[in-house]
């Protein structure tokens, strides 16, 4: 457990909070915790995980702008429902992304869960998009990849970092519960 990663803890997890409740400044916060994660998953060794970061950091400023052209009176965003052909897309496309990178991982690099890494990277992605564009769904698939990083967090002896996601499970919970509340 590094200092880094108890800061990483804290920042994510005041990102994932104010998202839950539809602020615009959940993005810049998670611009904040994808660079301390980023830092963390280098020294752990999960290469996707690491990789994931840059890609969160590009998606947090798409959020970011998405968010603040969708943005009420009361700094709160409209969510969405998620048409079925485009659910279908993103989970096809993702899993042959993670698959793919699963494989590459495991040939080309030491990464330490290469198919499990890229899985739930490739999955990070859609629910990142997803939330971008204001859509529900992209709880669902946080609820299910924030119960899959607990479990390879607490392998790679990233406790605090499993806790945190132990944490994002309940939040991801209280973000469609709150979201549902919302939705056109």
């Amino acid at each position: 457990m590094s200092p880094t990663e108890l800061v990483a803890v804290f920042v994510s997890a005041l990102s994932v909070w104010l998202t839950g409740c539809r602020v615009v400044w959940c993005w810049p916060v998670t611009l904040v915790a994808c660079l301390l994660y980023g830092i963390v998953f280098h020294e752990a060794r999960l290469y996707a995980d690491m990789a994931l970061q840059a890609v969160f950091a590009a998606l947090a400023c798409y959020g970011w702008w998405r968010w603040q052209s969708a943005e009420h009176h009361d700094g709160s965003v409209q969510v969405r429902p998620l048409e079925a052909r485009s659910l279908w897309f993103g989970v096809v496309l993702s899993t042959a992304c993670g698959a793919g990178a699963g494989y590459a991982l495991s040939r080309l690099t030491d990464d330490a869960a290469p198919f499990s890494d890229a899985m739930l990277s490739a999955y990070s992605i859609l629910g990142q998009v997803w939330m971008a564009r204001q859509h529900i769904a992209c709880w669902w698939v946080w609820i299910v990849v924030d119960l899959f990083y607990t479990g390879l967090f607490a392998v790679r002896g990233l406790y605090p970092s499993a806790v945190l996601y132990a944490v994002f499970v309940g939040l991801a919970v209280t973000g469609l519960r709150l979201w549902r509340k919302e939705a056109i």
